[in-house]
C-alpha cells in the first residue's frame, strides 16, 4: 500500500519487486509502475517540475520502458497507461468512488459485477477488438476501460474526467532519418529490460523482429537465453536462419530447442486451462506451451522473457499505405502497385475500387457492420485499402451473437469517432498496435501469474513514436523486406542475417495440433458455455472442425471462439 501525503490509502496493489518507483516532494506523489529503469530520486528531481498535473507529463518526458504512471498533486489524481493498450486502465464506481485499475477483473469483483454477453460476442469477431471498440464499457458490466493513449483525471471533489496525453506522430522523418530514431529506441527499450535482472530469455525464432532482440540483449549486462520452438513442417526455414543468427550472437549466450517430440501441440491441454487474464486471448491455443516455455526459462535463471510482438505491426507494409501513398507520391505508387499485385495475387477490380474509395471512418464502420456474415473468396486474392481488416463474424456464431456485434457497430459508427490518424496507413498501422498491444497484455498477465514476466520492446511507447515517424511511402518495402527495422539494425544484426527476404508459416503445426486434439475440442463444444449463453451453434462449429483443414479466416476465428470460450468457463464459476 502506497499512501497519499494526507496518509490515506492511494495505491493498493501487488507487484514484483523492483516494478514500483515512487518519489515524494511535499505533497506531491508521483509512482511508476511496470518496467522503467528509473531511480526514486531521479523521479523525485523530475517531480519537483510538477506544479500542477498538468505539468505531469513533461516530468515522464524520456522515461523509457512499459509503464502505468500514476501522480498525486493538490488532491487531484492522475493515472495513465502507455499508449500501446500493453498498459491498461480501467474505472468503476465503488461505493459511490470512482476507482482505477491495471486490470478490469479487479474492479469486476470489486462492484459485483457480471459479464456482459454482447461484449462477448464481440470477441468472436476478434479477440482483442480493434479501434474505438476497444474502450467504454467492457466485458464487465459497470467496468470501463480508458481509450489507449488517454488518462483518468479524478478530482479533488469526486468527479473524473478522460483526456488526451498521446497522439501519434506525424509521419514527415526519411528512412535514413527514421532509422536512426528507430535505432535508438529499441536499444534504449532492450537496455530496460537488461539493465536490473541477471538473465534475461528471449525468443529466437529466426525472424527479423526476434533476431534484432536477440543482438540488442546480447549487448546488455544480463545473461541472454534465447529459446526457440521447432516447426513440424521440414520447409519452414526458419531454423535455418535462426541458427544463423545464433552462431552470430556476440558473447556467451545459451540456446534452448525443446525436441519436437517433447513439445506440446497447439492446442493441448485446453480442458484444464486456467485463463488467468481480464478478458479472452487467442493465446489459449498456445496455453500448453507458454506452461512449457515458463518452465525452462525460469530453469534457466530467466527473470524476463522477451517478444517480438508489435514488429509485424509496425514495419510489415500494410494495404491502407497504398491508398495514402497514391495521393502524396502517385507516379511512384503505381510502379509499387504493379509489383506488389503481382507478388501478393492482388485481384485488380477489387483492388482499384479500393484504391478510388474515399469512405469516412465512421462510413466504414457502417459497412463492416452490413458486411458481417456471408462468404469469401481465398484470402490470396483479396487486399484491403480500407481503414481495416475485412473481419466477419465465424459460420458458427449464433444470429443473437450477429446481431449482437452488428448494434455495437453500428452504435460506434453513429458517435462518427475520428480516426487515429487522418492518413488510413498510420490509423491501421496504430490499431493493429494497439490490438497487439491488448493481446501481449494477456499473454504477460498468464506467464507472470506462472512466474515469468512478459516484455514487448517494439510495443514501448518511445519505439512505436519512432516508427510511426517515417513516411508513409517509404515504409512500404520495394525491393527489401522491413526496411525501416533493416537500416536501423545495420551493424547491430550482421548483413547475412538481415538479408532474410522468407518468413516461416505454421500452418502445418496448427493442423497437426487441431487433429491431435480433436478429442478434447469436442468436449469442450459439447459442453460449451458460449452455447449455453447463445452465443454459439454448436452444430455449426462441430461441421467446421470435421472438415480435413480450415481457411487462414476460419484458423483465426477458431482462435478467437476458443479464446472466448476458456475465458469464460474460468470467469463464470459459482
Amino acid at each position: 500500500m502506497i499512501d497519499h501525503h494526507s496518509g490515506r490509502p492511494w495505491l493498493v496493489g501487488s507487484w514484483p519487486a523492483g516494478q514500483v518507483v515512487v518519489a515524494a516532494v511535499g505533497g506531491a506523489r508521483l509512482a511508476v509502475i511496470g518496467r522503467c529503469p528509473v531511480t526514486a530520486d531521479a523521479l523525485a528531481s523530475r517531480l519537483r517540475r510538477v506544479r500542477d498535473v498538468a505539468d505531469v507529463e513533461g516530468a515522464l518526458a524520456g522515461l523509457e520502458g512499459s509503464f502505468h504512471a500514476v501522480a498525486s498533486v493538490g488532491g487531484r489524481v492522475r493515472v495513465r497507461g502507455s499508449a500501446s493498450a500493453v498498459r491498461r486502465v480501467f474505472r468503476a464506481r465503488v461505493d459511490g468512488v470512482t476507482v482505477a485499475a491495471s486490470r478490469a477483473d479487479v474492479l469486476a469483483r470489486a462492484v459485483g459485477a457480471g459479464v456482459d454477453e454482447r461484449r462477448v460476442a464481440l470477441h468472436l469477431l476478434a479477440s482483442p477488438p480493434p479501434y474505438p471498440l476497444d474502450a467504454g464499457p467492457g466485458l464487465w458490466r459497470g467496468v470501463e476501460a480508458l481509450p489507449a493513449g488517454s488518462f483518468l483525471l479524478l478530482e479533488a471533489d469526486g468527479r473524473a474526467e478522460v483526456h488526451r496525453w498521446w497522439n501519434p506522430p506525424e509521419p514527415q522523418l526519411t528512412l535514413a532519418e527514421g532509422a536512426v530514431e528507430v535505432g535508438r529506441a529499441l536499444t534504449a527499450a532492450v537496455d530496460s529490460c537488461t539493465a536490473d535482472a541477471k538473465t534475461v530469455s528471449s525468443d529466437l525464432s529466426g525472424g527479423m523482429d526476434s533476431t534484432s532482440l536477440c543482438f540488442l540483449a546480447a549487448r546488455g549486462q544480463a545473461r541472454l537465453v534465447t529459446f526457440r520452438w521447432e516447426s513440424v513442417d521440414a520447409a519452414n526455414d526458419d531454423a535455418a536462419w535462426a541458427g544463423l543468427a545464433a552462431a552470430r550472437l556476440p558473447g556467451s549466450a545459451e540456446h534452448v530447442v525443446p525436441e519436437r517430440s517433447r513439445a506440446p501441440l497447439w492446442f493441448s491441454g485446453l480442458a484444464d486451462l486456467d485463463a488467468a487474464a481480464d478478458e479472452p486471448g487467442s493465446w489459449v491455443r498456445d496455453g500448453a506451451r507458454l506452461a512449457t516455455l515458463v518452465g525452462l526459462m525460469t530453469e534457466h535463471g530467466s527473470q524476463l522473457h522477451l517478444s517480438g510482438g508489435g514488429g509485424d505491426e509496425l514495419f510489415c507494409a500494410l494495404s491502407p499505405y497504398v491508398h495514402d501513398s497514391l495521393r502524396s507520391h502517385p507516379l511512384p505508387t503505381l510502379g509499387l502497385v504493379r509489383r506488389q499485385r503481382l507478388l501478393q495475387r492482388w485481384s485488380l477490380w477489387p483492388l482499384l475500387r479500393g484504391l478510388a474509395d474515399r469512405s469516412t471512418f465512421s462510413q466504414w464502420l457502417a459497412a463492416w457492420a452490413d458486411g458481417l456474415t456471408g462468404t469469401r473468396r481465398p484470402s490470396p486474392a483479396r487486399t484491403s485499402t480500407a481503414w481495416g481488416a475485412d473481419l466477419r463474424m465465424p459460420p458458427w456464431a449464433s444470429p443473437d451473437a450477429v446481431r449482437s456485434v452488428q448494434s455495437l457497430l453500428r452504435a460506434a459508427a453513429a458517435d462518427l469517432p475520428e480516426p487515429l490518424a487522418a492518413q488510413r496507413g498510420q490509423h491501421a498501422a496504430l490499431s493493429c498496435v494497439q490490438m497487439c498491444g491488448r493481446g501481449f497484455r494477456q499473454v504477460d498477465q498468464v506467464t507472470s501469474a506462472q512466474g515469468l514476466p512478459y516484455a514487448a520492446p517494439y510495443l514501448d511507447d518511445r519505439v512505436i513514436e519512432a516508427a510511426l515517424s517515417v513516411r508513409v511511402a517509404e515504409r512500404s518495402a520495394r525491393e527489401r523486406y522491413k526496411p525501416v527495422l533493416a537500416t536501423a539494425m545495420s551493424g547491430i544484426v550482421p548483413d547475412t542475417v538481415l538479408a532474410r527476404s522468407t518468413k516461416g508459416e505454421y500452418s502445418a503445426d496448427f493442423h497437426l495440433g487441431l487433429r491431435r486434439n480433436k478429442a478434447v475440442l469436442a468436449e469442450l463444444v459439447a459442453e460449451s458455455r458460449l452455447a449455453r449463453a447463445g452465443l454459439l451453434d454448436a452444430a455449426a462449429l462441430r461441421a467446421s472442425l470435421r472438415r480435413p483443414e480450415l481457411s487462414p479466416d476460419l484458423m483465426r476465428s477458431l482462435d478467437n471462439t476458443l479464446a472466448c470460450e476458456v475465458w469464460l468457463r474460468s470467469v463464470l464459476v459459482p
